[in-house]
């Protein structure tokens, strides 16, 4: 009844309708209504048609300027729709049109349409205002426990929940809540706006210096399951631990085949494994080899379910929550070497030159003969190869820089920005922070696996087989014209940013300027974010007309769904209709995912820069000036891995004024000045847990840091 219902009101001719109207159009008698109102209810929910509340009649959202969609909050309490119509663009969310929607909310919302009046200026800036929230993102949030005058109140952990929860004091969980502990929110409906929301505590976690809470909180906060349901692990351990005569059956033997695996050093899971061998014609077979995850995880089964509910595996600063149990994720499916395992296998044809002359898809059975992980890697490719494997891994490199110099030459964009690892002690506490390095060894493998996600997009788009795609649409044009004039104030020359060509100039020149690392990273905040859509999007970054994720999994879903519809037979695949929710599901735990990574490493780096303010250790960081504004600027400080601000506050040696027309502040008795690109050196000055910002000061300028935990103070921005 939903394609009916969405039919009549999709006809060009067709008007709002209310419910016996609706009946009279359908055809259906009047002891259909409680069927139908139940289909109008799911629908609505979904944002698929809208209700207009005044004569209590349905419409198509675009009739009445509503766009259904995901609101993003900012810390400044503002938001951005990001429309389920991927054809749509953002729309902007002022601070007071935000409603009762909190951060990752369902909603509706009203375009504000303004007339344009001058049709050869640029239209305004999209904005709209939250009319309903179709359906809430999260059940309960994570908070610190605060007492008021005559309430209780939870202070939430995420930053862009500007609202406090007035909750009723602990009841039933075990111990009683005390202030400043860290607790577990079920929230309660929020009718007005001009209230505060209220909630219900159900778990105490504690005192946030206790040992674990740190962690705890962000895994509650983002509702990962630290669990397997005992029907998924029944299910896993039925499957067995070694690779039966039975599972060999129609595969391509590639056991005799020289294949290794190259991953980090603290890697479990290894998804892929790479082969090379020359043959005549000065020309080279390639295999890249993939856990065959679809072999053991069934549509249908309970360990199909869990995985497509996690919808990925999550890397937290202490441990890993996969998506798949232990028994499959770093065992049976898992690469390992001098092991038998089942892969599905991309086969290249590749020339001397790295073009690609033949693709081939087939279900294989490998038998890796080393392990190497990033840094032994490198260590063989900087020296000469000593065997069969090393000569191999030497001709793969040379073959993936190949293939990488033409990637770039067709289009693609170099985004890699240097990373940073957390290595902790037993306790927990942060002991080491690593530089990663995007070397030729992590280069070697990026490259083939680049070949095979595109191969098997252009594959599946030849079948016309309905399958997900990875997407990185282009960005808006406004952004894009910003930044662009953001580059031509510093007076660097900048061609016109919609031709890629000129992009790649750009960052090229970028690269050579003390300025350029700050600038790239505005560029970076210019783009549009990846996700999964079952249309072929193209990816901006890669300049890949098709593009899909096959490489990964076991620790994504979306690699599982792709290796069954490329060799799942047609009639087995999933529908467009069930692959478009998968597609905004698996979307929505990928970002849940990436802010509690980045949470996780947050809080262990929060804690120990408190601890530099508590032991009075100072550390002098390097640090990158990407902002100037009145009140101080932002630097990125590499050697933490995160972004924060430079208060003039701080700044005690001298008054600085800021100059708008050249974004710069300029000390009135020294002279001195600080722009976009500078170095400096910085310190840790100002430690914020509620709203997990940090604060630097100059390294040379020393008034007595203090530790403080107030709410609504400026510091990080992230990058």
């Amino acid at each position: 009844m939903e394609k009916q219902i969405l039919e009549l009101f999709a006809h060009p001719k067709a008007e709002p309708l209310d419910i016996p109207q609706l009946l009279q159009k359908l055809r259906l008698p009047r002891s259909q209504y409680n069927r139908v109102q139940k289909v109008l209810d799911n629908l609505e929910r979904s944002g698929a048609i809208a209700r207009i509340k005044k004569n209590n009649r349905y419409a198509l959202p675009r009739e009445a300027d509503l766009i259904p969609g995901r609101i993003r909050m900012r810390r400044q309490g503002s938001g951005v729709l990001q429309p389920d119509d991927p054809k749509l663009s953002n729309l902007a969310i002022p601070s007071d049109a935000t409603g009762t929607a909190m951060h990752g909310d369902h909603v509706l919302v009203r375009a504000d349409v303004a007339p344009r009046r001058d049709p050869k200026k640029p239209p305004q800036e999209t904005t709209g205002r939250v009319v309903r929230v179709l359906e809430t993102a999260r059940k309960q949030l994570v908070g610190t426990m605060q007492q008021g005058r005559h309430v209780w109140y939870v202070i939430p952990d995420d930053p862009r929940i500007s609202q406090d929860i007035i909750v009723p004091p602990a009841h039933d969980v075990g111990c009683s809540a005390r202030v400043g502990d860290k607790v577990v929110v079920e929230l309660k409906s929020w009718e007005h706006r001009n209230v505060s929301p209220e909630g219900e505590i159900i778990e105490v976690l504690g005192s946030p210096d206790a040992e674990g809470v740190d962690m705890l909180s962000v895994i509650r906060n983002y509702d990962l399951p630290l669990h397997f349901p005992k029907a998924v692990l029944r299910e896993a351990r039925m499957i067995g631990t070694e690779v039966s005569s039975a599972d060999t059956s129609g595969r391509v033997d590639c056991r005799k085949n020289l294949v290794i695996t190259i991953d980090p050093v603290d890697a479990k899971d290894f998804d892929d494994a790479i082969g090379l061998e020359r043959i005549e014609g000065n020309r080279w077979k390639a295999w890249v080899h993939i856990a065959d995850v679809s072999h053991y995880v069934k549509p249908g089964s309970s360990l199909d379910a869990e995985a497509a509910r996690r919808g990925n595996s999550t890397y937290l600063a202490d441990r890993v929550i996969p998506m798949l149990p232990e028994a499959l994720s770093n065992e049976l499916c898992s690469l390992k070497p001098e092991v038998d395992r089942l892969t599905k296998c991309v086969e290249f044809l590749l020339s001397d030159g790295g073009q690609v002359l033949r693709t081939q898809f087939y279900p294989a059975i490998i038998h890796s003969r080393r392990r190497y992980h990033y840094r032994e890697a490198l260590e063989v490719l900087q020296r000469q190869p000593r065997d069969e494997t090393e000569r191999m891994l030497h001709h793969a490199n040379q073959l993936a820089q190949k293939v990488r110099r033409a990637r770039f030459a067709a289009g693609a964009l170099d985004l890699n920005f240097p990373e940073t690892k957390l290595r902790l002690d037993d306790q927990g506490r942060v002991a080491a922070i690593e530089r990663v390095e995007n070397d030729v060894s992590h280069q070697l493998v990026e490259e083939f696996m680049l070949l095979a996600n595109e191969a098997v997009a252009t594959r599946l788009t030849s079948l016309n087989r309905p399958a997900l795609h990875r997407s990185h649409e282009p960005p808006d044009e406004k952004k894009l014209k910003e930044f662009r004039e953001e580059v031509i104030s510093h007076f660097i020359p900048c061609g016109n940013l919609n031709n890629r060509q000129e992009v790649q100039k750009l960052l090229q020149r970028l690269n050579h300027l003390p300025i350029g690392q700050a600038l790239k990273i505005s560029f970076l905040r210019s783009l549009m974010r990846a996700r999964y859509t079952i249309e072929p999007l193209g990816h901006y970054g890669l300049a890949k007309k098709r593009y899909t994720h096959f490489t990964s999994p076991i620790r994504r879903y979306a690699d599982l769904v792709v290796h069954r519809a490329l060799f799942q037979k047609p009639n087995e695949a999933l529908t467009a209709e069930n692959l478009s929710v998968v597609a905004n599901h698996i979307s929505e735990t990928e970002r849940n995912s990436d802010d509690a990574e980045r949470d996780s490493r947050d809080v262990k780096l929060f804690a120990f820069l408190l601890n530099q303010l508590r032991t009075a250790k100072r550390i002098p960081y390097d640090g990158l000036v990407t902002d100037v504004r009145n009140f101080g600027f932002f630097v990125d400080v590499t050697g933490l891995g995160m972004s924060g601000l430079v208060p003039v506050s701080g700044m005690n040696d001298d008054f600085y004024a800021f100059q708008p027309e050249r974004a710069q502040l300029v000390g009135r008795k020294t002279r001195r000045i600080f722009k976009l690109g500078d170095r400096v050196r910085v310190e840790v000055a100002k430690v914020d847990t509620f709203k997990r910002q940090v604060d630097f000061q100059l390294a040379e300028v020393t008034p007595a840091p203090t530790a403080v935990k107030r709410r609504g103070e400026v510091g990080i921005r992230r990058r």
